[in-house]
């Protein structure tokens, strides 16, 4: 049954509806077990890595910060467990790269409690105050960005917001761990964005989720408060709805001008996992030591949502759900923007939403041979920057990139990958384009 305010979903235009399997939608949150040894890098966001505070042999207590913010547009990293240091140097992480990371043994016979805490009343702070204790818990964009949460709340002074969008939209395939948050932790959600709005000025929030989560929009609609700063609107399933230009599109009928962020045009962002944990974290003076998110996928013999410690090795995550021998293929985040990893020797991080794990046999059919370009238009018909992604693609086949960038507005693309979801060639066209951004890049900073 449709809930009355279901009615009249807002959307973007162009866009796809792959299948979405959201199985785990129904599934409350479970708490997983502590892993042997936790490996905290000290990169996790947007920025200049953390400091490390600590050293070998010493003992941590959970909640510690155990390296310091370098810096503004950095943050601290706090112990996931209580345990010693074993190691401080270089370990693997997902892009492929080798990191400072903090590897801790953990104590077993540990409960889970954080153990470091200094209790904050954040109705009492002013901005500056604000700011700075959001920075203290930590916490980065957990959608996936990894921006540090207090940089975007940091507006300038001759920059006027005047609405806070926040995106519950979760369109990507499989993921749920948002959907989860806004029906269970719904107070902890509202008290973040109170505490956001507060640090940024921004005198009203509308609350974007996607049409297909009709109990995170009532669980929502319930905890509002009565004088309207805060609403909730109902989107239209459809992927990339999360995404900044189109969930502002869709709530706001506004767009954002090519090279702006969204303060250009009076609004801010932020994903309501970012928000559940900065209202849960803030008024209890912690740090972020670990994140819900889903681990999915047809390999998967326990799928669900999970509180992971931050730090946790793949390896054991996948252990402890019963992931399949047959698992052969790992995707971290979603299956349409996310990052395939070859080892599961490197961590779970703050940027984290899901793991997604798929056999070898189901794997074999979406292998296809690349063909052609046909100039079918399909990827023109999906595309939500109306860009003309064949055109882009026939222009990187021939490495003609600074053309791609001057007078087919690559850098206007985000990466969704609606493209070459439809491409019947299968033309690999979203890799093609990052490999035009990077080489871009490297041309501009030369």
């Amino acid at each position: 049954m449709r809930l009355p305010f279901l009615k009249r979903a807002a959307t973007f235009e162009h866009g796809i509806h792959p299948a979405y399997h959201k199985e785990t939608c129904s599934l409350p949150i479970k708490r997983l077990a502590f892993a042997p040894r936790l490996i905290v890098p000290l990169s996790q966001h947007i920025g200049k890595p953390a400091v490390c505070c600590v050293n070998v042999g010493q003992e941590v207590l959970r909640g510690q910060v155990i390296a310091t913010a370098d810096g503004f547009v950095s943050l601290p990293v706090h112990a996931p467990a209580t345990g010693v240091v074993e190691a401080i140097g270089l370990m693997p992480a997902a892009n492929g790269k080798m990191v400072d990371s903090i590897t801790i043994r953990v104590y077993q016979a540990d409960g889970q409690a954080v153990q470091v805490s200094a209790p904050r009343d954040f109705e009492s702070m002013d901005r500056k105050e604000l700011l700075a204790a959001i920075q203290d818990t930590g916490i980065s964009g957990l959608g996936g960005a990894t921006f540090p949460a207090h940089v975007k709340l940091s507006v300038p002074p001759e920059t006027v917001i005047d609405t806070m969008v926040v995106n519950g939209a979760e369109c990507e395939p499989f993921l749920t761990c948002d959907h989860r948050i806004m029906v269970e932790r719904t107070q902890d959600l509202i008290r973040g964005i109170r505490i956001a709005m507060k640090a940024s000025g921004a005198p009203r929030t509308v609350i974007g989720v996607e049409d297909n989560k009709p109990d995170a929009i009532a669980a929502i609609q319930a905890a509002l408060p009565a004088d309207g700063s805060i609403t909730v609107k109902a989107l239209e399933t459809k992927y990339p709805q999360g995404a900044e230009d189109t969930i502002i599109y869709a709530l706001l009928g506004r767009e954002i001008p090519a090279g702006q962020r969204p303060a250009a045009i009076g609004v801010l962002v932020n994903n309501v996992m970012t928000l559940a944990y900065l209202g849960r974290l803030l008024p209890a003076g912690e740090g972020i030591v670990e994140r819900v998110l889903t681990v999915a996928g047809p390999a998967v013999e326990r799928p669900g949502n999970y509180i992971v410690p931050i730090g946790t090795p793949l390896r054991f995550l996948l252990e402890q759900v019963g992931a399949k021998s047959s698992a052969k293929e790992i995707i971290l985040g979603g299956p349409m923007m996310g990052m395939t990893i070859s080892s599961l020797d490197v961590p779970v991080t703050k940027g984290t939403s899901g793991v997604l794990a798929f056999a070898e046999a189901q794997l074999a059919g979406e292998v296809q041979r690349t063909y052609t370009c046909v100039k079918c238009g399909e990827c023109l018909k999906v595309c939500p920057k109306f860009l003309n992604p064949s055109q882009l693609g026939l222009l990187a086949a021939k490495r003609e990139y600074a053309e791609m960038a001057e007078r087919y507005n690559l850098d206007r693309c985000f990466e969704c990958g609606c493209c070459s979801y439809v491409c019947p060639s299968h033309i690999p066209l979203v890799q093609q384009f990052r490999i035009a951004k990077a080489v871009n890049r490297e041309k501009s900073s030369a």
